[in-house]
């Protein structure tokens, strides 16, 4: 994926935010792009903005296993097998863990664990007959537990793990696995957050820089062609990272103090 003219990308989640980006950047560097997300006109929507020509969209919900293999399978068979395999389908629903059903919990899980299993289940053959990659988009939350994210982070923190562990799996079968994890980014779904956010986390994420999806997905790119397993785009990103990773009582001394002052204390 260093040249990707000719090559085949498939997208999940690719009607809006990192999803979008990416497709879009994939598209004006001569990739074929096939768009999968759930809403129809969305996806319509999505694939008029493609640079180019052989792209293709799919409707597909990718926490439903079944749906997932049929419709992998028709678009393998029309479009060709993926070089690139882009699982950006997340939802998100920040809010104090009592307001948190079991039904949210298990929706969010679904889609962005389980979604992301399902997808590469769909497409191991494929990938390991192309010597393909997959990116798995996680988030921060996905290695640093953020309040008010619990359903989110456990989702993430998954998302790390499984992706981690398939990296070492499908590495003999030439497939390469990174995972991504982004910190605050302009997307629907960021604004959708606001909603329901308490305002310790609010405060958490206040004065966070926020990256724009153009400049995540062109980090997700740079990844891909270096061959990275995990790619934190942004220096404030890079910084979390390291920082959890060499003081993690740091960082959640920081995010303990920030969650405190929104809650007024």
């Amino acid at each position: 994926m260093k040249n990707p003219v000719g090559k085949i990308a498939f997208v999940t989640g690719g009607s809006s935010g990192i999803g979008l980006a990416t497709a879009k950047l994939l598209a004006t560097r001569g990739a074929h792009v096939v768009l999968l997300a759930r809403r129809q006109e969305a996806l319509a929507a999505a694939l008029g903005e493609l640079a180019g020509t052989g792209h293709a969209a799919y409707s597909l919900d990718v926490a439903d296993a079944a749906t997932v293999a049929e419709v992998m399978e028709r678009a393998v068979a029309e479009v060709g097998p993926p070089d690139l395999l882009v699982n950006s389908a997340g939802i998100s629903h920040p809010d104090y863990f009592e307001n948190i059903d079991a039904e949210l919990f298990d929706r969010v899980v679904r889609v962005n664990l389980h979604g992301t299993r399902h997808t590469c289940a769909a497409l191991a053959e494929a990938l390991k007959a192309r010597r393909g990659h997959v990116v798995n988009v996680a988030s921060v939350a996905g290695f640093l537990g953020v309040f008010g994210f619990t359903a989110y982070s456990a989702s993430k923190f998954g998302v790390v793990g499984f992706s981690e562990a398939l990296r070492a799996e499908w590495k003999p079968h030439g497939v390469g696995v990174s995972v991504l994890c982004p910190p605050d980014v302009d997307t629907p779904m960021l604004v959708a957050e606001e909603a329901t956010k308490p305002p310790e986390t609010k405060a958490i994420s206040a004065g966070a820089r926020v990256m724009s999806a153009e400049r995540v997905a062109e980090a997700l790119l740079a990844g891909v062609a270096a061959n990275r397993f995990m790619i934190v785009p942004g220096l404030e990103g890079k910084f979390t990272h390291a920082a959890n990773r060499l003081w993690p009582g740091l960082a959640r001394r920081i995010t303990d103090r920030l969650a405190a002052r929104g809650a007024g204390r």
